[in-house]
Formats: C-alpha cells, sequence, structure tokens
C-alpha cells in the first residue's frame, strides 16, 4: 500500500518551470537531428557523388575527431555555467549546419567542409550532454533525477520514432538539404529555450546559476584532461557500469552495418522493410521508459539496473537465426523490440546511478570521458566486425557479436552502492 502510494506521488511530480524549458528544449534538438538522421550521407552521394570510401570516412572520422576534440572541453566547462555553454554549443551546432545550405547556394560544397562540419557538431554534442548532465543535477533534487530521465529517455524514443519518417517525407519533397536546414533550427529553438529559462536556481543569491568554484590553477593541465576518466576508474560502481556500457554499445553497433548488407543483400529485403524493422520496435523504448520509476520504486534502482543490463544482453544473439520473407522480419523485429524495451528501462536507470555516484564538481568531466570512450569503443568494433564479417560472413558475425553481448552482465555493478554524499541545493520551483 504504500508503494502505491508512493508510485501515484512519482506519477503526479512536477519538476518545475525550468525544466519544463530544459525538457521542451532537449526535445526540439532531438526531433530535429532525427528529421536529417543520414543526410550527410544523401548529401555526399547525391549532391557531391562521393563514392563508398569517402562517404564510410564521413560518418567514422567525423565522430572519432569529434570525440577527441570534446576531450580538452571537459575540464573547461567544468568551471563555467552550464546553461551558458548549453546555449553556446546549441548556436555553434546551428551555425555549422547552415553553411552547408550556404555553400550548396553558393556553388562551394565539398567533401572536406562536410567532414569539418560533422567533426564539429559531433564535439558541440558531446560536450551539450556532458554540461546538461552537470545542469540537471543542480537544477533539480536527488530524489527527482529518475523522472526528469525517464522523460528524456521517453521523448529521445518518440523523436526516433517520428523522426525518420518525417525525415524521409521532406527529403524526397526537398532533398536532404531541407532536413539540415531543420536541423540547425531545431538548435537554435533549443537555444532561445534555455534563454527562456532564466538563470534561476537552487543557492543562488541572485536569482542566476551560481558560477562553480573554480580551482587554484586556472590554467587547463594536460593532466586535466584524464581527470574524468581517473574519476570513474576510482570508484568500483562507477568502472563496472563503464566497462559494461562501452562494451555492449560497442558491440551492438557494430552489427548494424552487416545487418544491413545482409538483410538488404543476401535475404533481399526492400529498404522500407528494413526501415520498418528497426522504426516500429522503437515503441518498446517508449514504453520501457515510461515503466522505469515504477520498477525501480517497486524493486529499487541496482535490482532493476542489473536485472534489465542483464535481460537487453540476451536478445541480439537471435539475429544470427535471421532468415528471408515475413518470418525473418518479423524475428527482427521481435528482437529488436525486445532489445529496446529493456534498453528503456535500463538507459535511464544508468543515468541517474551515474549522476549520483558523480560528485557535483565532477559531472561535466566524467560524462565527456565516458562519451568518448563510448564513441572509441564503437568505432573500434566497428572496424573489427566489418573485418570479421568479411572474413566469416555477415551471419556468423552478427552471431559472435551475440555470444560475446552474453557476457556483459558479468560487468554489471555487483551490489547496491550508496549516493556520493554532497550538499544539494533547493531548486527553484517558481
Amino acid at each position: 500500500m504504500r508503494s502505491g502510494h508512493r508510485l501515484g506521488r512519482l506519477r503526479g511530480r512536477r519538476l518545475g518551470r525550468p525544466f519544463g524549458w530544459l525538457w521542451a528544449a532537449y526535445g526540439t534538438s532531438a526531433l530535429g537531428t532525427w528529421l536529417a538522421f543520414g543526410a550527410f550521407p544523401l548529401i555526399a552521394v547525391q549532391v557531391l557523388r562521393c563514392g563508398p570510401a569517402e562517404v564510410a570516412a564521413l560518418s567514422s572520422v567525423g565522430a572519432a575527431v569529434g570525440a577527441a576534440v570534446a576531450v580538452p572541453l571537459g575540464p573547461w566547462v567544468e568551471f563555467r555555467r552550464k546553461r551558458q555553454v548549453l546555449i553556446a554549443m546549441d548556436l555553434v551546432r546551428c551555425a555549422a549546419l547552415l553553411t552547408i545550405p550556404a555553400a550548396f547556394a553558393l556553388g562551394a560544397l565539398t567533401f572536406v567542409q562536410l567532414v569539418l562540419v560533422s567533426v564539429v557538431v559531433a564535439a558541440a554534442d558531446i560536450t551539450f550532454r556532458a554540461a546538461s548532465g552537470a545542469y540537471l543535477k543542480a537544477l533539480l533534487p536527488g530524489e527527482d533525477l529518475l523522472v526528469a530521465n525517464a522523460r528524456f529517455e521517453s521523448t529521445s524514443w518518440t523523436t526516433t520514432i517520428v523522426g525518420p519518417p518525417l525525415g524521409g517525407v521532406a527529403i524526397g519533397l526537398l532533398g536532404p538539404l531541407a532536413t539540415v536546414v531543420a536541423d540547425a533550427v531545431s538548435y537554435l529553438l533549443s537555444a532561445l529555450g534555455l534563454r527562456a529559462m532564466g538563470g534561476a536556481m537552487g543557492g543562488a543569491t541572485d536569482g542566476q546559476e551560481p558560477r562553480p568554484e573554480r580551482r587554484r590553477t586556472a590554467r587547463l593541465r594536460p593532466g586535466d584532461l584524464l581527470d574524468g576518466w581517473r574519476y570513474v576508474l576510482a570508484d568500483v560502481s562507477l568502472r563496472s557500469l563503464f566497462f559494461n556500457t562501452a562494451l555492449f554499445n560497442g558491440l551492438v553497433m557494430a552489427t548494424q552495418p552487416l545487418l544491413a548488407v545482409l538483410m538488404l543483400g543476401r535475404l533481399g529485403f526492400s529498404p522500407w522493410q528494413y526501415g520498418l524493422a528497426f522504426a516500429a520496435p522503437s515503441i518498446g523504448g517508449l514504453l520501457g521508459s515510461r515503466l522505469a520509476r515504477p520498477l525501480v520504486t517497486r524493486f529499487g534502482q541496482h535490482q532493476v539496473l542489473v536485472a534489465t543490463g542483464a535481460l537487453r544482453a540476451l536478445w541480439p544473439v537471435g539475429l544470427a537465426f535471421l532468415g528471408p520473407g515475413t518470418g525473418g522480419l518479423l524475428l527482427v523485429m521481435g528482437v529488436e523490440f525486445g532489445l529496446i524495451f529493456c534498453c528503456g528501462v535500463f538507459n535511464p536507470v544508468c543515468t541517474t546511478f551515474r549522476l549520483e555516484r558523480t560528485a557535483t564538481d565532477r559531472v561535466t568531466r566524467t560524462l565527456t570521458a565516458w562519451a568518448v570512450s563510448t564513441k572509441a569503443a564503437t568505432a573500434l568494433l566497428t572496424a573489427l566486425w566489418g573485418a570479421l564479417g568479411s572474413q566469416l560472413g555477415p551471419r556468423t558475425a552478427i552471431g559472435l557479436a551475440g555470444v560475446f553481448l552474453l557476457t556483459t552482465p558479468l560487468l554489471l555493478p555487483r551490489r547496491p552502492a550508496a549516493r556520493v554524499p554532497e550538499p544539494e541545493p533547493a531548486p527553484n520551483r517558481a
């Protein structure tokens, strides 16, 4: 009876006007990102007449170099007001993306420019996510973090479902440059939403977000670049979750190109069937994110984290048995639905756990290190599995990745961990 009463309170919890603006800004930029999903490769192929090698380089080099560029930004952002950083990163992404249609209109668009823009956007995206985590922890009390992260996760899956189909229609009618403009506008709207929040936060005497306390040494030192990794590796629970997340995400993403080759090539699925196989199961992420809070309320954070972290690893091995026709399509959709549903529960719980385990003055550096490592692991494993796929065949390589994924639950935290003790400011509910 007590847990049911608590659940009712959680469902009706209001997080205040500032969070509402932050949530709206997140949803707007996420929708823009998914509207423009796949626009860069299409521009490279249709406008610049690039070949497969250049298209592959556009995706891999942009993400890898962007992650490297983001490394020194983590320590720098840690000692800045996070809302200002968020607005700046939105404006940087908007300006970078708008150079593409501008250059096209002038007849000066090049492949090098596409790569440079992808680098800037990737670095700004990592920095934005790291700063937003630190800002969210300062904006809300600890008991509201899971509520907020579940709403972000739900929004993320909703835009994943809605964005690509709308973007596909826009590309068909207006071309890929139109979705790039839409993405740029979404970042501008996100910046305006963050600006509309005002600076009010708990603990600020002037009504503004308090400036983080600066360290004794003002200049950035080379050793500061590793602070995020040092913090993660020094904490047993964070270290376990860090390696679990990097390996799991890397292996799942490494099989995506092989699955595309298998489905669109050897098994003869049409492009619309391939798109449907991954778009429809995203509903599972939406459902999972809605259940994250009730499950944690009933069973506890650690139990849900470990259970869903283990369950999500069971699904991908089923893709090795993929066959042609309707049965094969239903198999992919079923496997993806189960996988995405578990991830929909796991992700907000994991994000909340990570914020609770990280001291306020280390959040940005820790999240930057986490994101950079995850992207690096994904790039490395994708290249490795591409080589395995060419030698063993895509089906065998997909099955091998599924087998390795079955071992990832061993890296999950073994026992509940206490929250890092630190005073939290009372949020402003105005």
